[in-house]
């Protein structure tokens, strides 16, 4: 299906590259790494560069922390959206918020997609998004609170879950007048899940794709990788990879990184392999 990504349109074909730029002082991976505007700005003409297609910003961590309101948040994202819109007219920019109030703010200053992580917990947001004529992506998180983690979570099919619940609240969506090609569902992984759930999400990830949304996968060193390699957040990069190549042959669409070159370099020999993608020099044994 053709994507419609605010003012952009992508072929049915097209893999994207969502770059992660965090405005927190306390993201897991970078530790605040683009906490100041300028070091966030930096990282967004680094991404452009790379080719990546779209900037996630978010001014909330995922993780438990401490309190970031609504205006403390509008404070993080509105103008540096406002910002990146005016440098990189071209560019996608989504927002990760679960908040509608801050939703309605950085879509009136250029935002293109609404990155819902909480799985529809405001039920506002996909209002806001009907009324900017914006994207949104559709989570499954179990329903949890947001900024809380998983305990002892059960599903008797974790991917039947995540179907059920990110195509209800795509049709949701599109019932409220969200446009059927700006809508992403996203499987959200450690979102609500253990190790094992994620696995098997990975595993069993063509049942998304099946259903005829676009896939939205959120990989980038998580914790299932990290324990499953028992490795460091700084150590996962490989693990992230082969976990980005087994979504790229179920036909996942988007990819939320934070290694831009990388993740392209994987995404493309994956869709070679499989018929979906040409490669770009041919000329073993033919010069």
């Amino acid at each position: 299906m053709t994507l419609k990504l605010g003012r952009r349109t992508f072929a049915d074909d097209a893999t994207l590259m969502m770059a992660i730029v965090n405005r927190t002082p306390d993201s897991f991976y970078d530790k605040g790494a683009t906490w100041a505007e300028e070091r966030a700005f930096d990282r967004v003409a680094e991404v452009v560069a790379q080719g990546a297609e779209i900037v996630d910003i978010g001014g909330v961590k995922a993780a438990p922390g401490g309190d970031v309101d609504i205006a403390e948040e509008q404070r993080r994202v509105v103008g540096f959206v406002a910002r990146v819109r005016a440098a990189y007219p071209e560019v996608v920019i989504s927002v990760d918020t679960w908040r509608s109030e801050v939703a309605h703010a950085v879509c009136s200053e250029g935002a293109d997609l609404l990155n819902d992580s909480w799985g529809g917990f405001d039920p506002a947001l996909a209002g806001v998004a009907a009324a900017h004529d914006v994207s949104l992506v559709c989570t499954h998180t179990g329903g949890l609170t947001p900024r809380t983690r998983p305990h002892r979570v059960e599903y008797t099919d974790v991917v039947a879950d995540a179907i059920r619940a990110t195509v209800g609240q795509a049709e949701r969506a599109v019932s409220m007048g969200v446009d059927r090609r700006s809508v992403l569902i996203d499987p959200a992984h450690d979102f609500g899940k253990n190790t094992w759930h994620s696995l098997e999400i990975t595993r069993r990830l063509g049942e998304m794709t099946a259903t005829g949304w676009p896939v939205l996968v959120s990989l980038s060193n998580k914790d299932f990788v990290g324990e499953t390699l028992d490795l460091p957040i700084g150590e996962r990069l490989t693990g992230t990879l082969a976990a980005t190549a087994v979504c790229a042959l179920a036909g996942a669409r988007i990819y939320r990184v934070h290694q831009v070159v990388e993740t392209r370099q994987v995404v493309d020999m994956v869709s070679a392999i499989a018929g979906r993608l040409a490669p770009k020099r041919t000329i073993r044994g033919l010069a």
